[in-house]
């Protein structure tokens, strides 16, 4: 499920027919952690909740998009203009309630940006993910995270200690009706971090507990939907929980929310949209966009006997446009109590008007 593509992508047609998210895909993994250039819209997301000895706190967000625009078989210039790659950077200090982020946009080009099994890599710049490859059937056992900014950076090494889950039914995460409207959706939902974070002139050891998001479709929302709300919670018995609720224009939520629960094992049940419910608490108004998102929340999951809160320890968490063609919407850390104690990550997209809603 994850973050929103792209105000970019209505604004980018493509001249050519591209494979819709049917069900009975037949997964391969390692394959399938990498690009689908057959798909028109794919992602790559990364978040955390990472401490440093000392109890200093951050979050982190390192996403790579690719949008296709374009296929010219017969072009076989290193400058076409088939593929362009939107990547998004944050970091959330929690501990002084600092909240960087910043974006890039790519096009292929010689080696610019893009995501490769032959190099195990998925890349924008200098920002990129390596995997360790070749590994046991259906197990990344590492990847390493870089990313460089001017005023932080992150090198991060993430150990998979479950194998990947693949969220919906029959292959696919079903976003509305219709052939098609829906996406191929895998996480790795435990991935145990180490590394260091810089901010500030001061270098940061770390330890801590990230998810990975890879989803890959060519049609997915439908235009009565106007934004979702997306959690993914990690809890300190070693289970995980993935709920996305979509808003539809009219007020109500959408039958096509969906989520997965992943016990201790690493065996994952599905989640209908009758199987729970998430109700909005506490709201934050951002100073730049007057997005008003709810930052508190209520989870009930009655299959599970769940009942949980969610809050943030940063208000501030709203990822901007900074005037580029990119979607503004808030994902940040959360905390979990109830049933369950964790942390985790939320994201909210359609809250803040035009430009604030992409792909899920």
């Amino acid at each position: 499920m994850k973050s929103s593509l792209l105000v970019l992508a209505g604004l980018l047609s493509a001249v050519a027919p591209y494979r819709l998210a049917l069900p009975g895909y037949h997964y391969e993994f390692p394959k399938d952690h990498f690009n689908h250039p057959d798909f028109q819209t794919e992602w790559w997301y990364y978040t955390g909740n990472l401490r440093a000895a000392g109890g200093h706190r951050f979050g982190f967000e390192l996403t790579f998009f690719r949008r296709a625009v374009a296929r010219n078989p017969g072009d076989e210039s290193p400058w076409k203009l088939e593929d362009v790659y939107l990547a998004h950077l944050a970091l959330s200090d929690i501990t002084a309630q600092r909240y960087y982020h910043t974006s890039r946009l790519n096009r292929s080009g010689p080696g610019f940006a893009g995501a490769d099994i032959g190099d195990a890599r998925v890349w924008n710049g200098n920002w990129e993910t390596l995997w360790k490859l070749p590994a046991p059937p259906g197990l990344a056992t590492s990847q390493s995270l870089r990313a460089f900014h001017d005023t932080f950076t992150l090198d991060l090494q993430l150990e998979s200690r479950k194998p990947p889950v693949i969220h919906g039914k029959d292959g696919v995460s079903q976003k509305a009706p219709g052939e098609g409207h829906a996406s191929h959706y895998v996480s790795f939902t435990r991935l145990e971090t180490t590394g260091v974070i810089q901010v500030g002139g001061q270098r940061y050891e770390v330890t801590g507990t990230s998810w990975m998001d890879h989803e890959f479709f060519t049609h997915q929302l439908e235009d009565a939907q106007a934004g979702w709300d997306w959690f993914s919670l990690q809890f300190d018995d070693n289970s995980e929980l993935m709920l996305f609720r979509l808003r539809r224009k009219d007020g109500t939520v959408d039958p096509y929310s969906a989520g997965t629960f992943i016990d201790t094992r690493g065996v994952s049940r599905h989640l209908a949209q009758k199987d729970f419910s998430l109700v909005p608490g506490r709201t934050w108004t951002s100073p730049v966009t007057k997005g008003v998102y709810p930052i508190g929340w209520k989870i009930a999951v009655p299959p599970l006997s769940l009942q949980l809160e969610v809050a943030t320890p940063l208000d501030r968490q709203e990822l901007t446009s900074e005037g580029r063609n990119t979607p503004t919407y808030w994902e940040g850390a959360i905390d979990v109590t109830g049933t369950k104690r964790g942390s985790g990550y939320l994201e909210m997209t359609g809250y803040a008007g035009a430009g604030s809603l992409g792909g899920l």
